[in-house]
C-alpha cells in the first residue's frame, strides 16, 4: 500500500483543515488506518485511529472533539477533519495503514506517508 497525504498549510487558530490520505491498492478496505504527527523537536504521536469499514474511531485526548477521522473505502481514501485548531496542533501529519482492522499502536502501521505540513498561528 502507497499512502500520500495532502491538505496541509498554514491556518490561524481557531480555524480548520481538512488532511486528505490517498492509498493505492485494491484493498484499502482491509486496512486500519490512523493518523500520526510529529512537532518539532517531539516524538511522534498517535492522533486518531479508524477501523477498516469506518465503524470505531478513537482520539488522542489532546484532539478529542475537535477532530474527526473517516474514510472512503470506495475513493481509497481516508480524512482528519481538524476543527479549532491551537498553535500546539502545528505538526507534520502522517497517515499510516495497518493489517488489521482497528489498532492505536504505532508499531502496528505497516505502511506510512510522506507527511503534510501543519502550521497554526496564534
Amino acid at each position: 500500500v502507497q499512502l500520500q497525504a495532502s491538505g496541509g498549510g498554514l491556518v490561524q487558530a481557531g480555524g480548520s483543515l481538512r488532511l486528505s490520505c490517498a492509498a493505492s491498492g485494491r484493498t484499502f478496505s482491509s486496512y486500519g488506518m490512523g493518523w500520526f504527527r510529529q512537532a518539532p523537536g517531539k516524538e511522534r504521536e498517535f492522533v486518531a485511529a479508524i477501523s477498516w469499514r469506518g465503524g470505531s474511531t478513537y482520539y488522542a485526548d489532546s484532539v478529542k472533539g475537535r477532530f474527526t477521522v473517516s474514510r472512503d473505502n470506495a475513493k481509497n481514501t481516508v480524512y482528519l477533519q481538524m476543527n479549532r485548531l491551537k498553535p500546539e496542533d502545528t505538526a507534520v501529519y502522517y497517515c499510516a495503514a495497518a493489517a488489521v482492522p482497528f489498532t492505536m499502536t504505532p508499531g502496528r502501521y505497516e505502511y506510512w506517508g510522506q507527511g503534510t505540513l501543519v502550521t497554526v498561528s496564534s
